[in-house]
């Protein structure tokens, strides 16, 4: 069995890599960015299992499937309690929260190992790809509304519910919280992701860069282009406009 650890802090890599021979599992590669994974995907042969953090120093890890078509099965390793949790564990994909307990980390191995093919034996292919991995986080099983974010900061956790959420937006290839205290919460998100896991009778996708919830729409104003400009309580790093396309929609959401 191969496996690879694609982590951008050396240290927690490190880490990992004992805690792993410890279980009898050798890792002879680490990779530490998106930028070092692809050019390492494309030039060796695919691992059978990858312990892969979500936030790596030059981006989101998602990026590397967007170049690389990977077919080795997946244990996430984050700081960030994502509303996915369940749908990775019940399609025995694990995601390890750090820093990472090695009981829990046993039974993520153990669970990939049970799904190993037996000699002899016909078996599904274990393999996921990365638009399953995004289905799984978009479509969960049972359809239970998010209504709370962990954040790191610094080396702690901080829990957001969504009533301390004034908006969400995307800036530089990241997704932040901002909140009625004025503060930026980096997550390990997307906007196309928290479409799916908001209700969409409190929140709403006013354009590419924007999701606003109800409760914190102060004032709406006719703007340019037959668009509207979404006034917040403190939000002013830039202006919030509801899309053309999406202005008749939004006026239906309003009520």
């Amino acid at each position: 069995m191969t496996t690879l650890i694609i982590e951008d802090e050396k240290p927690a890599a490190r880490l990992l890599q004992r805690k792993l021979e410890k279980l009898d599992i050798a890792v002879k590669t680490m990779l530490h960015s998106v930028e070092e994974s692809v050019h390492w995907f494309s030039n060796n042969d695919h691992p059978d299992l990858i312990f892969l953090d979500i936030q790596l120093s030059d981006g989101l890890s998602f990026e590397i499937f967007e170049k690389i078509d990977i077919k080795s099965a997946i244990i996430f390793t984050t700081a960030y309690d994502e509303y996915a949790l369940k749908a990775f564990k019940l399609n025995s994909i694990d995601y390890l929260l750090k820093p990472i307990d090695e009981d829990d980390l046993e039974v993520a191995v153990t669970k990939f190992k049970t799904r190993l093919p037996k000699p002899n034996s016909e078996t599904q292919n274990l393999q996921l790809d990365f638009e399953q991995i995004r289905q799984m986080l978009s479509n969960p099983f049972e359809k239970v509304y998010k209504k709370r974010f962990t954040v790191k900061i610094g080396q702690h956790l901080k829990v957001i519910t969504t009533e301390e959420i004034e908006c969400f937006f995307s800036e530089n290839k990241g997704t932040y919280i901002h909140t009625y205290d004025n503060r930026n919460y980096l997550i390990d998100s997307t906007l196309e992701i928290l479409e799916q896991e908001l209700d969409k009778k409190d929140f709403f996708r006013v354009s590419r860069k924007f999701i606003v919830p109800l409760q914190a729409i102060k004032e709406i104003q006719v703007y340019t282009n037959s668009r509207l400009k979404v006034i917040l309580p403190t939000y002013k790093e830039d202006e919030v406009i509801v899309s053309r396309e999406k202005v008749q929609d939004f006026k239906t959401w309003l009520g």
